[in-house]
């Protein structure tokens, strides 16, 4: 969900007419006593899978969750093929597919992939605390994975299959902007109506309507090491420059709800007693409108052809993570039908935005209805306190399923 170490997260509630209240849908009980029924299971899963360690990047631990959910897949009905990743060093995802016999054709998408590092779940593993879950990517997102899975699960125990198709794509690779499945995606959802995300829902409850895209630069700076006692004068110290480059970013708001520019990485030198000849910085960009990513361009790329520092040279690189998801009628619509189904349980549902990027946005642009946030409620991503809130489980489980049964019968229209 969120793209770098360093974090901006926020959430606002978008006002108007695509907020008006919608008529409520009512309350389904048998999927309701289907979705409480489930609870102690789907809380069982979620230990197992958030007590193994999977990483961006940890091929050993993404493969191990994997084999937990191929079994459940596979039971569900699906048809499950890995896919290898389009990255080197990542898991293999996974693609569940299951037919139906109705219309609609509908694309989930989550990710098992977390930002913790190997050890994490032996340090702090799963825990339940009044009405906390807790442990290293129990929200960002293998709830959101274990709910997709139990969505399914009650489809098939009340036998419904007025759908197309449902396909399950569980990713190894988001935290770093999914590029293991970027064609993967693009091939999915030429065969979807709509695409539903099981990243978690802000608190106190809300699904999101609109996300910022990610983007990184890297600044470099090649100088010249020296012996930093004996002769530092004929060194050049790329560290100093790297400093002098870093002030271009100083024009740019750091926080709010448009165009954010974070340094989230850096690093110089290689003995306390030697000129740095290498100094490297990362730079996480997030922005409401594409062009303000040219702005952050613009300012690097002109900043490196004038140095501080004699004879050094500074390189700046790109690297495209999400782009962004507006507001948008294709959205608003579908979320327009998460409220009616919540509203029939006696509850409201919000709809906010935030500066963490995801796939969502990737549907938008090929004219894909999306909606994210539709996995249980939490906070505090990417840190030790991360959670999902104990009280959102069900009506969360329930919204989903709801969702899956209505887009099944009645499919919204692709824009493209």
């Amino acid at each position: 969900m969120r793209r770098t170490a360093v974090v901006l997260a926020m959430a606002a509630v978008v006002a108007g007419p695509a907020a008006a209240a919608t008529k409520p849908v009512a309350k389904d009980a048998k999927v309701w006593t289907a979705a409480e029924k489930a609870r102690p299971d789907q809380l069982k899963l979620l230990e197992q899978v958030v007590n193994i360690d999977s990483g961006t990047g940890d091929v050993e631990g993404g493969r191990k969750v994997a084999a937990v959910l191929t079994p459940r897949l596979e039971a569900l009905g699906m048809t499950v093929e890995k896919v290898a990743a389009e990255a080197p060093g990542l898991p293999e995802n996974l693609v569940g597919r299951l037919k139906g016999t109705g219309k609609g054709r509908i694309l989930m998408i989550a990710h098992l992939d977390t930002v913790f590092e190997p050890g994490t779940a032996a340090k702090r593993p799963y825990k339940l605390a009044g009405d906390k879950l807790t442990g290293p990517g129990v929200g960002d997102e293998k709830g959101g994975v274990v709910q997709g899975i139990y969505a399914l699960q009650i489809l098939k125990d009340l036998g419904f299959k007025d759908f197309a198709q449902i396909t399950f794509l569980i990713e190894t690779s988001e935290e770093r902007g999914s590029p293991g499945t970027r064609k993967l995606i693009d091939q999915l959802l030429k065969d979807a109506d709509v695409e539903l995300n099981l990243e978690p829902g802000d608190p106190p409850d809300m699904m999101t309507v609109w996300r910022k895209g990610s983007n990184s630069f890297y600044v470099d700076v090649k100088g010249r090491p020296a012996h930093a006692g004996i002769a530092p004068q004929d060194g050049r110290n790329a560290a100093l420059e790297l400093i002098h480059q870093l002030e271009s970013l100083r024009q740019f708001p750091t926080s709010g709800e448009g165009l954010t520019v974070n340094l989230t990485l850096m690093s110089a030198g290689a003995r306390y007693n030697i000129i740095p000849e290498d100094a490297s910085a990362a730079i996480n960009v997030r922005v409401r409108d594409k062009a303000d990513i040219e702005k952050v361009a613009h300012a690097l790329e002109t900043s490196a052809k004038s140095t501080s520092i004699p004879d050094t040279k500074v390189t700046i690189r790109r690297e495209a993570s999400f782009p962004p998801l507006p507001n948008n009628a294709g959205t608003d619509a579908l979320a327009d039908r998460a409220e009616a189904i919540y509203a029939g349980l006696g509850m409201k549902i919000g709809r906010g935005g935030n500066g963490g990027a995801s796939e969502s946005a990737l549907a938008y642009e090929a004219g894909v209805p999306a909606l994210d946030g539709l996995g249980p409620v939490g906070g505090k991503f990417h840190s030790e306190e991360e959670y999902v809130d104990l009280n959102s489980v069900t009506p969360r489980l329930y919204l989903f399923t709801k969702l899956l049964m209505e887009l099944g019968r009645s499919p919204p229209a692709r824009s493209k």
